[in-house]
């Protein structure tokens, strides 16, 4: 088989496999820079807590927030569902980024009452 032939049949598979390498790298990203904005949040409260404005049960649900946005930041981006379920969370993003319109995660942990 040529080399033309053969690049013809597998550049499809290896575009794609590329496309979801790209779309995996981008969702990384993002989970990677949402978690950063998730502990410097929780970084601003912790000082609250040491400088006395805040108190140990108002620190506890702080931490417990936290925890819930990064839950749901996880699902977010890594939700089983294939690598079409990638490349959508990536596109999502780049929407939100284009459109100027960012999820804010840590209010996402909010409790729910």
């Amino acid at each position: 088989m040529s080399q033309r032939a053969q690049t013809a049949l597998t550049s499809p598979v290896m575009d794609a496999k590329a496309e979801r390498r790209t779309a995996r790298d981008r969702v990384a990203s993002y989970h990677e820079a949402c978690l950063n904005e998730l502990i410097e949040h929780l970084s601003s409260v912790l000082d609250s807590y040491r400088a006395g404005d805040l108190d140990a049960f108002g620190m506890d649900e702080a931490i417990h927030q936290y925890h819930r946005a990064a839950k749901e930041l996880w699902k977010f981006c890594w939700i089983p569902g294939g690598a079409t379920q990638l490349e959508f969370v990536a596109e999502t993003v780049d929407r939100q980024t284009v459109a100027g319109r960012a999820t804010d995660w840590w209010q996402r942990g909010t409790r729910q009452r």
